[in-house]
């Protein structure tokens, strides 16, 4: 039929304007592998990421600080939910990780 899309074994087949075009899987993954570099507004999402591990790792009051002022109205005493010595040492943990693969990512884009 006219205008169906046809699918082979050596490649993708469509029907453009009467016209089939072929496409093979490898130009395919080629075509989306070819990259200028990031996109400015995912690094600089990155960037920011990246800046929230640091303030993780180097002090995690300031996150439960910031983010105690979102529990009021459903907890009845948001100052009883900050976390032990414990606590704030596993968020550093974290954070480390959380760097680390936000490195990762900012290195991947250029």
């Amino acid at each position: 039929m006219e205008g169906d899309i046809h699918d082979n074994a050596s490649g993708f087949a469509e029907r453009v304007g009467g016209n089939r075009t072929f496409m093979s899987h490898g130009a395919i993954v080629q075509a989306v592998s070819e990259s200028d570099g990031g996109s400015p507004v995912f690094v600089l999402l990155l960037c920011l990421f990246l800046v929230m591990g640091v303030v993780q790792v180097v002090r995690p009051q300031l996150l439960w600080k910031a983010n105690s002022r979102l529990q009021r109205g459903w907890v009845r005493n948001p100052e009883a939910t900050e976390p032990t010595s414990k606590g704030y040492a596993m968020n550093r943990v974290v954070g480390v990780i959380f760097l680390g693969f936000v490195i990762w990512m900012l290195v991947q884009q250029f």
